[in-house]
């Protein structure tokens, strides 16, 4: 039996391949486009664990052969006893990310299933900020921005899927070797107003870690 292995976002990107699958096995007729889609979508699986063991590799390309959506959604069920939580946090360690923040309030931890969740987000609409906390490289971080909500929909920069956005902006704490005291550069970008929204579409986090480092550090 494998343990837990699989994170918030591959969990999702398997969904999406599922759902690739079982989409040309209800709707297309040429079953040489079927078998196409039949051999793609696991590929795409695996591409995303490169160090799987035999037993994982095996499970992750078990979709491979259904047809059924019964079939499908079972096999969906199957995977949630391996995916693998968000790291345990407290309120303690997330209060310490943001020292400044005196009256931070923090998410209901206990409310969550960590299983879905790949960043941690939440807003303080008195102050107009959000809160990241995220594990970057095996160290709890934390990105505070400016969150200014848009009334629209758009693409998220985490996501990449159409949902009602607003503009995060943080101010990056790195700075050029001349750069003058007052000196701070902001980056800002589009995301999910929703942060448990963006957590169930995100199937990748390149653009979060890249986004995160060029902030904290």
């Amino acid at each position: 039996m494998c343990t837990p292995f699989i994170r918030n976002h591959q969990l999702n990107m398997i969904k999406k391949q599922v759902g690739e699958l079982q989409k040309a096995c209800t709707t297309v007729s040429d079953p040489r486009v079927i078998e196409s889609v039949r051999s793609n979508t696991p590929f795409k699986v695996k591409e995303a664990f490169p160090g799987a063991t035999e037993a994982e590799q095996k499970l992750l390309e078990g979709f491979a052969p259904l047809n059924s959506p019964q079939e499908f959604q079972g096999y969906l069920r199957s995977l949630e006893e391996y995916a693998k939580p968000f790291d345990h946090v407290d309120e303690k360690q997330l209060k310490k990310l943001f020292p400044k923040a005196k009256k931070l309030k923090v998410p209901d931890l206990a409310a969550l299933d960590l299983r879905y969740v790949t960043y941690l987000g939440w807003k303080d609409t008195g102050t107009n900020k959000m809160y990241l906390a995220y594990h970057l490289n095996g160290k709890l971080v934390g990105v505070e921005g400016r969150f200014t909500p848009v009334g629209k929909k758009s693409v998220c920069f985490l996501c990449n899927r159409h949902e009602e956005v607003a503009l995060f902006s943080a101010v990056t704490k790195s700075k050029p070797a001349n750069a003058s005291p007052d000196y701070y550069k902001a980056i800002g970008n589009y995301m999910c107003v929703n942060s448990e929204t963006c957590n169930r579409n995100i199937t990748d986090v390149t653009v979060l870690e890249r986004f995160i480092s060029d902030i904290v550090l």
